[in-house]
């Protein structure tokens, strides 16, 4: 059974035209993918004078150089219509809604690619964290997990760090909490939003046990190729490895902000048990 959130995809902060111009922003941008003004000029078929003239404020850059700088220093999509906002310009990528008519084909293709992956994990996330829609392995993960976490909009996050939800059962919980916090640290490094820095500072103060739940170690030894999601399910102890996947060039803020999460069996046992619960 797919799952999809009703309404559209909750977005990170809407852009707004920064009081500061468009030249300190495309230096801080700049600055934080440490690329200096004369490679940046070479990306762009321009000079580093030009460059430094447009982060002081001398030269006000045309929009398509606004989009060309942008596209060299990889900003996220929502933050290159902020970077357009502070230049003076409208910007350029829509933000549709995602129960749009015009985005049926993409909510179909998300759903027949993780309804595909069954009978493992797969999900589809927002910019934050949430649950857009998931197949029955996710449904599968989350038995036990109180209402009051599924519902209106399930947070990807919550489910898995609260105390209530998914942590219990995670066999190397502090690991994985580790792992999700510093995921959400590098996002908030790139995005500007409080929206996600306030769920961060909230499942951050989750309790966290002095040590990780003993139990459930494989017969024989794995050497993982990935830090696992080791969680106990029916008596079992699963274990999984995530992989995170984006659109490619997208052009609608919407979209840039989906991503899919896959998750895949570590070892064999737990693909035999996936596949024997399946039979």
């Amino acid at each position: 059974m797919t799952i999809v959130a009703s309404g559209r995809a909750a977005s990170a902060t809407a852009p707004a035209a920064s009081d500061k111009g468009v030249g300190p922003l495309l230096r801080a941008w700049r600055e934080r993918r440490r690329v200096s003004q004369l490679e940046l000029a070479l990306r762009a078929d321009s000079s580093a004078r030009h460059i430094s003239f447009i982060e002081t404020g001398r030269s006000r850059p045309s929009e398509e150089m606004v989009l060309r700088l942008a596209e060299h220093l990889d900003v996220p999509v929502r933050e290159r219509n902020s970077l357009l906002l502070a230049a003076g310009y409208a910007p350029h990528y829509p933000e549709t809604p995602l129960d749009d008519p015009a985005l049926d084909a993409l909510r179909d293709g998300m759903e027949r690619l993780i309804q595909g992956y069954e009978p493992y994990p797969a999900l589809v996330v927002d910019a934050g964290y949430t649950v857009v829609a998931a197949n029955r392995g996710i449904a599968m993960l989350l038995d036990g997990v109180p209402e009051k976490l599924l519902s209106p909009a399930p947070n990807a996050m919550r489910l898995t760090l609260h105390p209530e939800g998914m942590a219990p059962r995670i066999r190397n919980l502090r690991e994985w909490r580790g792992h999700l916090l510093a995921q959400m640290e590098r996002q908030i490094a790139l995005e500007r939003s409080d929206r996600l820095r306030a769920l961060y500072e909230e499942v951050a103060a989750y309790p966290v046990p002095e040590e990780d739940a003993p139990g459930g170690e494989p017969d024989e030894p794995v050497a993982y190729f990935a830090l696992p999601l080791r969680i106990e399910l029916g008596g079992r102890i699963l274990s999984f490895v995530s992989s995170i996947s984006t659109f490619n060039t997208p052009m609608d803020v919407t979209v840039a902000e989906l991503a899919i999460e896959t998750f895949l069996p570590a070892d064999p046992a737990t693909a035999k048990y996936l596949h024997t619960l399946a039979g």
